[in-house]
């Protein structure tokens, strides 16, 4: 499976990051050593969206609080980035793809990442993924 995250990233050309209990949505709770994964720096914290493609080399469950009726599955991960993007894509690029049915990957990112825009770990389609490879 192929992942994508939006999250503060503070040194967008590192050659790995590690994000701690991040929520995850969309699939993102499956998120496995191995899987790629594509990294968007985010706007909420003055990123500018897509930033790297990645190898996700640990992940681990945070384990729910017992006492909390309702929680988002979260996640931390280390990733170890295999490209840069030589592209820009963030949510400017994104925000006009609001046809929530025309299954293109530009709509899927919008509505994943930015319907609600808080940070999130999220599965991606394989034809988002190729998408997204032609940022790079």
């Amino acid at each position: 499976m192929v992942f994508a995250i939006k999250v503060e990233v503070l040194d967008p050309q590192a050659d790995t990051f590690t994000f701690v209990a991040q929520k995850t949505m969309y699939g993102g709770k499956h998120i496995a050593e191995g899987d790629t994964i594509f990294v968007f720096a985010s706007e909420n914290e003055g990123g500018r969206g897509l930033v790297a493609r990645g190898v996700v080399t640990s992940s681990e469950a945070i384990p729910r609080t017992p006492d909390l009726e309702r929680q988002t599955p979260r996640v931390s991960v280390s990733i170890r980035r295999t490209a840069l993007a030589a592209r820009q894509l963030g949510r400017d690029e994104l925000k006009r793809f609001k046809d929530w049915k025309d299954r293109r990957p530009e709509t899927e990112l919008n509505f994943k990442f930015y319907r609600q825009s808080t940070n999130k770990i999220v599965g991606i389609s394989d034809h988002t993924s190729a998408f997204l490879d032609g940022f790079f």
